[in-house]
């Protein structure tokens, strides 16, 4: 077994348990994480200036030997086969990505600055909720955005699905792109380069299903996150897989009763699939989540020797799901189609995209269709930015509440 410790001395020590021939390759990737330059490279990624990347620019080109390796290349580097194959998989089981976010990852584990938020996405939502609330916002819910209203080619306001509109100076979306653009704002303020973006992804998609299973079963002593190496490959609706990379939250006991736990398994899956499914035959749709909630425990109970009779409740969410929820074009992956480019610059898709569209003033863009990156940080920081320059448009200093 691997396991990927953020301490150090205690990663060394497994990895040379596994692989004593391997010496000088795990040397060199402790070494890597070590050396890491976290500070400065966060500040390049966040720089509102060019002043971050100027001072920055020394500890980019000391780690720039990693930016062209993903995590399956850097594995190559290991003799010993299963250490082969499982270091590949250290990344949310994707051997492509790039090894420059592990060992980013890696080092903000190893100075303490990744951190779970206690009691989950919920609770991280519901105190931002409340410190706007507490600054004077106001928030709607289940208030669905039909179009945005527009006047003379200025964004002056919003309807909603209930037919009612309202008026605002300034617009900012956060929901899909695609949607924004070809149904909000009926296709007009478009040009090749965001037609480009909104052109449809790639249909396979990844963490696109995701297994919740409550069980009745203590997991406050397994790891964060358990990927299990499978002995024959397996079809789960329409993908075959070889490895399953399980999340197991009994570090946080406030998302489950005492002595209970939470298991969550993210799957990947064909859009066209589910989409298909759904439409055609509910009843078929249906039973195909119950069928894959139960592969996903068989393959569990190989694990957790008894676990099959221990779990209590499933709840199977599809790209379907994602997308009735969160009212994206296809399923959750709700990312422009275009290929990141890392630029240290005020926004890092800011040249390209620059969170407007063209010839519509008072829309700005926030989230994933203004950073093109899946991280939360990056996509919190977009709507800061946002404020941040129109404050400077209308000639306001930027102030931050405390």
């Amino acid at each position: 077994m691997f396991v990927d410790y953020y301490d150090l001395d205690k990663l060394r020590e497994t990895l040379l348990g596994l692989s004593p021939a391997d010496s000088k390759s795990i040397e060199q990737y402790v070494r890597a994480i070590k050396s890491f330059p976290l500070e400065k490279v966060i500040d390049v990624m966040e720089g509102d200036s060019s002043r971050a990347l100027i001072t920055g620019l020394p500890a980019m080109l000391s780690i720039r030997k990693w930016f062209k390796l993903d995590m399956a290349n850097f594995a190559k580097r290991f003799s010993d086969p299963f250490l082969r194959e499982a270091f590949a998989l250290l990344v949310y089981s994707a051997p492509d990505m790039p090894f420059f976010f592990h060992l980013l990852r890696h080092a903000g584990g190893l100075n303490g600055e990744v951190q779970w938020p206690v009691g989950g996405a919920a609770a991280l939502a519901e105190s931002i909720e409340q410190r706007y609330l507490a600054l004077g916002g106001k928030v709607n819910y289940g208030s669905r955005v039909e179009k945005i209203l527009v006047e003379n080619d200025a964004a002056v306001g919003i309807k909603l699905a209930n037919g009612s509109e309202h008026r605002a100076d300034i617009t900012v979306s956060n929901a899909d792109g695609r949607k924004t653009i070809l149904d909000m704002l009926d296709g007009k303020y478009i040009n090749e380069t965001v037609r480009g973006y909104c052109a449809p992804l790639e249909d396979e998609t990844a963490f696109a299903i995701d297994v919740f299973l409550g069980v009745n079963r203590d997991l406050s002593a397994e790891p964060s996150s358990l990927i299990l190496l499978l002995e024959k490959p397996v079809t789960i609706a329409d993908h075959e897989y070889q490895s399953i990379e399980a999340q197991l939250y009994g570090f946080d006991k406030s998302l489950a009763p005492a002595g209970k736990g939470t298991i969550k398994v993210e799957l990947s899956a064909s859009y066209a699939h589910w989409k298909n499914l759904y439409n055609s035959d509910k009843e078929k749709y249906k039973q195909e989540k119950q069928q894959v909630a139960e592969q996903i425990i068989g393959i569990l109970e190989g694990h957790f020797k008894g676990i099959k009779q221990q779990v209590e409740v499933i709840d199977v969410c599809t790209l379907m799901t994602w997308e009735r929820y969160m009212g994206g074009s296809q399923g959750w992956f709700n990312m422009p189609n275009r290929e990141f480019t890392f630029v240290a610059k005020d926004d890092p898709a800011d040249k390209k995209f620059k969170t407007t569209l063209p010839g519509l003033s008072n829309f700005y863009f926030v989230g994933v269709w203004a950073t093109m990156m899946g991280s939360l940080l990056d996509n919190a920081k977009s709507g800061k930015t946002i404020i941040r320059r129109i404050c400077k448009k209308e000639g306001k200093k930027f102030t931050v509440s405390e």
